[in-house]
């Protein structure tokens, strides 16, 4: 039998605001917070952990995409 998947949750434009809001105070909220963010943004826990878990991943992307781009131009001497 097929896995059935979760739907595709869709966050409308205020419910990011707060979540981004929220993972620039903290890249790592615990159970506790989560579900605080969840009652604030009107999801569920899980979806905070996954929204949460996708951010960072496309954080750290990136964070070496930066890096690289740094390596590739570097600072000419004074």
């Amino acid at each position: 039998l097929p896995v059935k998947k979760k739907p595709r949750t869709f966050y409308n434009a205020g419910q990011l605001e707060e979540l981004e809001k929220m993972f620039q105070e903290d890249h790592y909220p615990d159970n506790e917070k989560r579900r605080k963010i969840a009652a604030v943004v009107g999801v569920t826990p899980q979806r905070i952990l996954v929204w949460f878990q996708n951010r960072r991943a496309k954080w750290r992307k990136l964070q070496k995409l930066s890096i690289k781009g740094d390596r590739k131009y570097p600072a000419s001497p004074a």
